[in-house]
């Protein structure tokens, strides 16, 4: 009875939310990384990093040929995931630092619940053994958390050799795993092997949207100022937005900035601008202003502060990795930021299905009546108690298949928001599937969060069964129980 008022209430997989209140009317300035936030690629690229670093392990690392067997899954791995850099497993950990159970990767192969409790002491991991604010695996940490979208190929690969290694009885050391494999991610795109390919094929690359000029161009039109900061070399984007948005698309960008070395441009002030001209040859011309038109290099973000006078939170700056592009935005310079989510739109989809309504509809139902149930200790209660647990525990496991059979959600648990959820909630003021969800937003509109009711705000199991009412809190509607 349930299922119907649910279904009337869909969410929207185009919609922005927000973490923060925030008004479009404040902003009079908007800024954007370029990979994964004004362009998008394929599902071939993914495969091409992956096969680019596995050869670059055979060729130059000197892994075994054998390894080539393996291809790219793009199902196997989920943004946001850990990786114990000593253990060699690939895990997910939610927001107060515990494993997911059943969510735990050797190789390719999912490690039972007891050794994950036996290795970890429980399912707990302190505080200094995580990733250091950029997720990256440091000064004695053993964690590493992948937040980028590129490292997709770079997990399954990892996984991938742990799985040939482990199969074949081969004695290895795990650091010296991680370190390589990670070099040869790195290099695909250092040494220009990505850029090259896309740059050879940008139709098979490049999934073309003409709602990326579309943001562009409303954002043009009510007079803000446009600005670009990406990692990614000159020719690259130049060929990459020429095919999105047009021939003119420089003439949109108030500023333009490559291989800004991102997030060390947001911290490091000690290297200026350089101009860069048609050819891409750099010049040595000291830069007093940063000119519209014009392409530059490097540079840091305080001396763009200075030159531009952009400043507060006026401002706001959208990127697709939540660490390197939007935590030091946020936290040292009060720029307003929005965190592209291309994961999103699917997953609201998977939440609007009927099925997936119905699974979670009884879950939380069965959940309420275990707290409600747990204080009849005769026999027969405490039998059918375990038999829901037993069921809770099923159909847990058939909302996570409903994402991604190895992990299930990038935003939660079984119960808990996830480690990149809760990074999410705390660097970025609005979150969105693409861009081109701004194009159903008026440049004056008010993001307002929604008041989702703390623990201790919310009714008891038994108040609401003698109100007659059930709260769906992924819906955030409350209907009757007839």
């Amino acid at each position: 009875e349930l299922v119907p008022s649910i279904m009337s209430n869909m969410l929207n997989p185009d919609a922005i939310f927000s973490n923060n209140e925030m008004s479009l009317s404040d902003i009079e300035i908007y800024g954007f990384d370029y990979d994964y936030t004004l362009v998008f690629y394929s599902k071939h690229l993914h495969t091409l990093i992956f096969n680019a670093a596995r050869d670059l392990l055979i060729n130059e690392h000197r892994y075994p040929a054998e390894i080539r067997k393996y291809d790219y899954d793009p199902n196997f791995a989920i943004r946001g995931l850990h990786y114990d850099v000593h253990r060699a497993l690939l895990m997910k950990i939610d927001a107060f630092h515990y494993i997911q159970l059943g969510t735990v990767y050797r190789g390719l192969s999912v490690v039972p619940d007891e050794e994950v409790i036996a290795m970890y002491d429980g399912s707990h991991v302190p505080l200094e053994q995580m990733s250091d604010f950029y997720g990256k695996s440091s000064q004695g940490n053993t964690m590493k958390q992948f937040m980028d979208i590129f490292s997709l190929p770079e997990m399954t690969l990892l996984s991938c050799v742990n799985e040939y290694f482990l199969k074949n009885n081969i004695d290895y050391e795990p650091v010296h795993l991680y370190k390589d494999v990670k070099d040869s991610i790195r290099d695909v795109h250092i040494k220009g092997i990505m850029y090259r390919a896309i740059e050879a094929d940008i139709e098979k690359y490049i999934c073309y949207a003409e709602q990326t000029r579309a943001v562009l161009a409303k954002l043009a039109d009510h007079g803000k100022k446009m600005f670009l900061i990406t990692n990614s070399p000159s020719s690259f984007v130049d060929k990459g937005m020429k095919f999105i948005v047009g021939k003119d698309w420089r003439d949109l960008f108030d500023v333009v900035i490559v291989q800004a070395d991102k997030p060390n441009f947001f911290n490091d002030k000690r290297r200026p601008f350089r101009k860069v001209n048609e050819r891409g040859v750099l010049l040595w011309d000291k830069i007093h202003k940063l000119q519209k038109g014009q392409i530059y290099k490097q540079g840091n973000l305080y001396e763009f502060l200075k030159l531009t006078g952009w400043r507060g939170s006026k401002v706001l700056y959208f990127g697709d990795h939540i660490y390197s592009d939007l935590a030091d935005l946020t936290l040292k310079h009060g720029w307003r930021t929005g965190a592209i989510i291309p994961e999103l739109r699917s997953e609201i989809k998977i939440m609007n299905t009927e099925k997936y309504i119905q699974t979670m509809t009884w879950l939380q139902t069965l959940t309420g009546l275990l707290e409600h149930m747990q204080v009849h200790r005769d026999p027969d209660s405490q039998m059918i108690l375990e038999e829901w647990k037993k069921e809770r525990k099923e159909m847990r496991e058939m909302n996570r298949n409903f994402f991604n059979a190895q992990f299930g959600s990038l935003f939660r648990t079984d119960e808990n928001p996830t480690y990149f959820l809760r990074r999410l909630s705390r660097f970025a003021d609005i979150y969105m599937a693409s861009l081109s969800c701004l194009l159903n937003y008026e440049p004056d509109y008010t993001f307002y969060p929604r008041r989702t009711p703390l623990q201790h705000e919310l009714p008891g199991w038994s108040d609401q069964l003698c109100t007659g009412t059930f709260r769906i809190p992924f819906l955030q509607e409350t209907v009757q129980v007839k």
